[in-house]
């Protein structure tokens, strides 16, 4: 075991947690007495659950089932302030929940002071001599041309090209290799991305990223600034290398993550575009019942999950409290892929699911490799936003290392991830100033945990 010293803050902040803990069971007991105290945890707990179960039933549900369940759950939450109010406990319920936010800040404040986890090593790299980039100018809702990037990479001595129509992207990079490019990138969103990626990684040659998508999260993982695509162009004249990972679905490379089930059902739909929530709210309830879409079984690991709504894959893990692929992945040189699943048949589990509760509806593994098979031969799947098909069995695996990114040498600094709350590790610090960790922060995941 090892073991790490606490500054006084942490030790501090370790012991307000406990004592902002404190005041949170105590505070209802004090001013509302043992029996307000279990009117606050009925009517509390009971108002998140049944409003859970309401969204559950009104995104499974076909009509008036479904009108009548999202009524519910608006409604829940207003009975049960009125309720808190009638009874004059408002304000009880207000002060603990502000003493339970202040305790988990003060928790966050004493564990978040370890040691920061390792960046991806990067090396100093030459000008390229013939860089080729592709920009796609309807991207992003046209930010190729809001931010000027044609002229401004053609300055900085790189040959564009403009996407048009249904150009074959792969064939472009290829061609530009074969003229003697030395550098390949990208304006474009994260689908564009990952192809000439692949073409990159099987040249051995650096790519550059130019977040001009809509969401850029591969951009975002590599630190750049998503809000002034241009500042990427900056990597071609003082730039650094990173190796990083490549995902592969069926030889197919991904920067992001592959999805499987319901997203992937629902986004292949041609009237997904047009009106997103219309198409959610009309194709929910048949893909979740099991009606429609395909049964899929993945295995990871040595372990098989069957019969999953939906997994997520991703090259190299989100954190830990994503589960749908939103967030930020610390690292992307890890040589592991992520996989989350979710089966929900009920409301249970969709509380379960809220709650994180060790439900059998939700896995979170990290692999070398998953398998997910089905029983139709042909499976849409979502590939970082695009939607494809793909001959089953689908085999995703991680590529290490088989990516060149060349990024600028200046460039925003990643937030840090919230600590999980460990209170063995506060308890430590607040009695004896260190925190055993057991190599807990450092060591990778390399099981097949429930949660």
């Amino acid at each position: 075991m090892t073991t790490v010293s606490g500054t006084p803050v942490r030790i501090w902040s370790a012991r307000a947690a406990f004592v902002f803990a404190a005041l949170t069971a105590g505070i209802p007991i004090l001013f509302a007495g043992v029996a307000g105290t279990l009117g606050v945890l009925i009517v509390g707990t009971g108002g998140v659950v049944v409003t859970t179960a309401a969204v559950y039933w009104f995104v499974t549900r076909y009509g008036v089932l479904r009108w009548v369940t999202l009524a519910i759950a608006v409604l829940t939450p207003v009975f049960v302030v009125v309720a808190f109010v009638r009874a004059r406990l408002l304000w009880v319920v207000l002060l603990a929940l502000a003493a339970a936010l202040l305790a988990v800040a003060c928790a966050r404040v004493a564990l978040r002071a370890g040691p920061a986890p390792a960046a991806a090593p990067e090396v100093s790299a030459p000008r390229a001599r013939h860089p080729f980039l592709i920009m796609n100018p309807r991207s992003g809702g046209g930010k190729v041309e809001k931010f000027d990037l044609r002229r401004r990479a053609e300055e900085l001595g790189a040959e564009v090209a403009l996407l048009e129509g249904d150009d074959d992207i792969e064939a472009l990079a290829r061609q530009a290799v074969a003229r003697g490019a030395d550098l390949l990138g990208v304006a474009g969103g994260d689908g564009t991305q990952a192809l000439v990626a692949g073409v990159a990684a099987a040249h051995d040659l650096p790519f550059l990223v130019i977040s001009a998508g809509t969401r850029n999260h591969f951009a975002m993982d590599l630190r750049l600034d998503r809000d002034d695509p241009a500042a990427g162009l900056d990597a071609l004249r003082d730039g650094v290398e990173l190796r990083v990972d490549l995902g592969r679905i069926n030889g197919l490379p991904f920067v992001n993550n592959a999805s499987f089930g319901v997203y992937a059902e629902i986004v292949r739909s041609p009237a997904y575009r047009d009106d997103k929530t219309a198409t959610v709210l009309r194709l929910l309830p048949d893909l979740l019942a099991g009606h429609t879409g395909h049964r899929l079984v993945a295995r990871i690991n040595g372990t098989t999950v069957a019969g999953p709504q939906a997994i997520l894959v991703s090259n190299n893990p989100y954190r830990t409290s994503d589960l749908a692929g939103l967030s930020r992945r610390d690292r992307l040189d890890l040589g592991t892929l992520g996989t989350v699943t979710v089966s929900v048949a009920g409301a249970r589990d969709a509380v379960g699911l809220l709650r994180r509760t060790h439900s059998r509806g939700l896995t979170q593994h990290t692999a070398t490799r998953v398998d997910v098979d089905s029983d139709a031969p042909r499976i849409p799947v979502g590939v970082d936003g695009e939607s494809r098909r793909f001959d089953t069995p689908v085999h995703c695996v991680i590529e290490r290392g088989a990516l060149r990114v060349r990024v600028p040498r200046n460039r925003p600094s990643t937030p840090p991830a919230p600590p999980v709350l460990d209170w063995l590790r506060l308890r430590d610090l607040a009695i004896r100033g260190d925190s055993g960790m057991n190599g807990r922060e450092t060591a990778p995941d390399n099981g097949s945990p429930e949660l």
